[in-house]
């Protein structure tokens, strides 16, 4: 019997993807997955419409990738959390989530006012609408720019010349130790998002890792598109060192990303570590 494909790294409309939740676990099927997780920036928006359309043998695994900032050196390094399975409910980590999108959405509507004061020709209010509810990023301004002619992919939108620089404001996000705290007070199970790659810019120190892994980190994303083979496989003996689970996924976005759905996937022992850690929600499989 083959072993089940697993993604656990996954977004829809519902932050910056272009497929719906619906749209999303619906293709999720048709690319061969048995387990797919629903993963959107700091919000679990998408998670309601993913359930009531997932399709027959599908398991969803409800979960956010949370913003979270390492304060140890200057400026402080962004970085990313995955929560499984948390208590959508939880006060606090609710409040601290709302906190951060309403952060992103200030954020926005500066850079895009920047962006205006140098005669680029595209709207907030547009880029609201196109956002949907969503939880709006820079892949939304970089969608506009796309729209009015000025950049021909989501890619060279990041470069130096646009969001990647000139017009690269800082976000407020989650200190990463507070982050963990509050994904394990909601029952989830946090692992860090690939954590080694280099080539979306800085990275913290192993050091960090194994702090985070005291404080209640429970896995490491060591398969993943931006990680060279090298990278993954330091992450990987760094999770073994530190008796943490590893995952591999797709973190598929849709067109704004070339990447498909199980491009990389995560063992299944790893996933039944997941699932066991968790008390927050189950995860969902359709007949």
């Amino acid at each position: 019997m083959s072993r089940p494909a697993i993604d656990l790294h996954t977004h829809s409309t519902a932050s910056d993807g272009t497929l719906s939740p619906a749209e999303l676990v619906r293709a999720a099927a048709d690319a061969g997955l048995d387990v797919v997780a629903i993963t959107d920036h700091d919000t679990t928006a998408g998670w309601d419409a993913a359930v009531r359309a997932l399709p027959p043998g599908l398991t969803l695994i409800r979960g956010a990738e949370i913003s979270c900032r390492w304060h140890g050196m200057e400026p402080a390094v962004p970085l990313h959390l995955l929560a499984y399975l948390f208590d959508p409910h939880h006060p606090d980590l609710v409040a601290e989530l709302a906190r951060v999108r309403l952060a992103r959405e200030v954020r926005g509507e500066r850079i895009v006012e920047l962006l205006r004061a140098d005669g680029v020709d595209i709207s907030w209010p547009e880029i609201m609408a196109a956002a949907g509810g969503g939880t709006v990023g820079r892949p939304h301004i970089a969608a506009a720019l796309i729209r009015a002619g000025l950049v021909a992919t989501t890619t060279e939108a990041f470069g130096s010349d646009w969001l990647g620089e000139r017009y690269r404001l800082p976000k407020e996000d989650v200190d990463v130790f507070r982050a963990v705290e509050l994904i394990r007070a909601a029952g989830g199970v946090p692992v860090f998002a690939h954590p080694r790659a280099t080539r979306r810019g800085r990275i913290v120190p192993d050091e960090l890792i194994v702090e985070l892994a005291a404080a209640g980190l429970a896995g490491l994303e060591a398969d993943h598109e931006d990680h060279s083979p090298a990278e993954a496989a330091h992450v990987r003996a760094l999770a073994a060192e530190l008796g943490l689970l590893v995952t591999g996924s797709s973190d598929f976005h849709g067109t704004h990303k070339t990447v498909r759905l199980g491009a990389h996937t995560t063992a299944p022992e790893a996933y039944e570590r997941i699932v066991a850690a968790a008390s927050g929600v189950t995860g969902i499989a359709s007949g």
